[in-house]
């Protein structure tokens, strides 16, 4: 959401790929990236070489341990290409960021679920520069488990203490706050049932998003989710966690169904703090 990897990152990465492995035959250009880019790295790499030929020394039976190698060299470029100048924040985002504050509005950078790894997201985060990224709550993997969603949905740090923390909590708390928290018990132990009949990677991303309210001190259906993906909605939705799309080049055809709304970027004929404000979704 804050960059986007798609455009300005992973044609460039890969084509970096080729050259580390001497692949001179392979060559992506916009047209062809345009053609190939879906979801599936993998398949597109497949789609590419049989359409040129795989290299004539490699085995038919080594194709797989192959596009794996061209993945891990791809990844490598793509960590060097976020920390450079040379993948921009999308235009508008940094007043986007910089407005919510503004109002009051704490901000919460997920970083720890994006499919490009935590690395690169916080690479990218970093662009925002030091003063901005100070009053963001940054989620990453480590603040996912030290959460309480995080810990009783990923099993991770003190879960085994789970229930003498929920207990001292109730302890500590008087009487209008103990209706407080027996309602997020309650929401807990729906959570873990939800959790069990999702897959693992939508699980990471709903301890995420849970997450992330948590730090930022709200209920989740009182937070907003500018997301990129469409498991980042499918999880939103879930949850009750309204959802907004920005769109990527990946997703510039997807359809988001149960997203409030889609747009094409931040600024005025697009997303804007205000319309947030205002539930101006269109």
């Amino acid at each position: 959401v804050l960059a986007d990897v798609y455009r300005f990152g992973y044609r460039q990465a890969f084509n970096v790929a080729f050259q580390n492995l001497g692949l001179d035959c392979a060559n992506w250009t916009e047209p062809i990236y345009a053609d190939l880019v879906s979801g599936d790295e993998e398949r597109m790499l497949v789609l590419f070489f049989d359409r040129i030929g795989w290299p004539t020394s490699l085995p038919t039976s080594e194709k797989g341990s192959f596009t794996k190698s061209v993945l891990r060299e791809k990844l490598k470029a793509l960590e060097k290409l976020s920390a450079s100048d040379d993948l921009p924040l999308r235009p508008g985002v940094e007043k986007f960021i910089d407005d919510a504050l503004s109002e009051g509005v704490p901000v919460a950078i997920l970083a720890t679920y994006g499919r490009n790894g935590e690395k690169i997201s916080r690479s990218i985060v970093e662009k925002l520069g030091p003063e901005r990224t100070s009053k963001l709550n940054i989620v990453g993997k480590e603040e996912v488990e030290r959460s309480l969603y995080g810990q009783l949905v990923l099993g991770e740090g003190v879960a085994s203490s789970l229930d003498e923390q929920l207990t001292k909590e109730v302890q500590k708390a008087a009487s209008a706050e103990k209706q407080r928290i027996a309602e997020e018990v309650a929401s807990l132990l729906k959570l873990s049932v939800d959790i069990n009949t999702a897959s693992k990677s939508s699980a990471k991303i709903i301890a995420t998003l849970r997450a992330g309210a948590e730090y930022v001190g709200c209920d989740v259906q009182n937070c907003i989710l500018v997301a990129g993906s469409q498991p980042s909605v499918i999880a939103a939705e879930r949850i009750g966690m309204p959802c907004i799309v920005v769109r990527s080049s990946l997703t510039a055809r997807a359809e988001f169904h149960s997203a409030k709304a889609v747009m094409d970027g931040f600024g005025d004929t697009d997303l804007t703090v205000s319309k947030l404000l205002s539930k101006r979704w269109s």
